[in-house]
């Protein structure tokens, strides 16, 4: 009976203490460093863009994407560039110019090369760090039967585009990292 009764007092204290504990944490302030940092970046959305694969002298297919932007609020003010047509025009030279993806080995894409590449050629040709971090929302792949079958309005008898990237849409908040 006396093993019951501590039994039954032990189970009380943890579940009140652990209660304590929650509500604690939940009503704890948030740090304001990361606040601070959040305030100074503003999204800048991307617009959707189609960039032909071009191999062997003719186009084999295109990639399909979106991507956005946390830029430095501070650093944007001053600017009067058209920062939508910069971002399609590096996207342009990174997917034409560089094999930054090759279809041949979609598994080993590396996202976090590919952001870092882009937020380098953002800053490079903006002059100063203004890109704080690259967003991919989207990243297909279509090859070029496929847009004519599509196009000719045939039923369709390849398989569906190529997701390399799929994120939520920005809405203001960092994506978290696609792999």
């Amino acid at each position: 009976m006396v093993k019951l009764v501590l039994t039954g007092v032990w189970v009380c204290a943890i579940t009140l203490a652990s209660v304590y504990f929650s509500v604690y944490m939940a009503t704890a302030p948030a740090p304001a460093a990361t606040d601070s940092k959040q305030s100074a970046l503003e999204l800048v959305k991307g617009e959707t863009i189609t960039v032909p694969v071009i191999g062997d002298g003719a186009i084999t297919g295109y990639f399909l994407g979106r991507i956005s932007f946390m830029m430095n609020k501070a650093m944007l003010k001053g600017v009067t560039l058209p920062l939508t047509e910069m971002t399609t025009d590096e996207l342009f030279s990174l997917l034409v110019g560089n094999k930054m993806v090759d279809l041949a080995h979609i598994k080993s894409f590396d996202a976090k090369a590919f952001r870092e590449e882009i937020k380098k050629g953002m800053n490079e040709r903006l002059g100063g760090e203004y890109v704080a971090e690259v967003m991919l929302e989207q990243l297909d792949y279509l090859s070029k039967e496929e847009v004519k079958q599509n196009a000719a309005g045939e039923p369709k008898k390849l398989g569906a585009p190529v997701k390399i990237i799929e994120g939520a849409p920005a809405d203001g908040a960092p994506a978290p990292a696609a792999h």
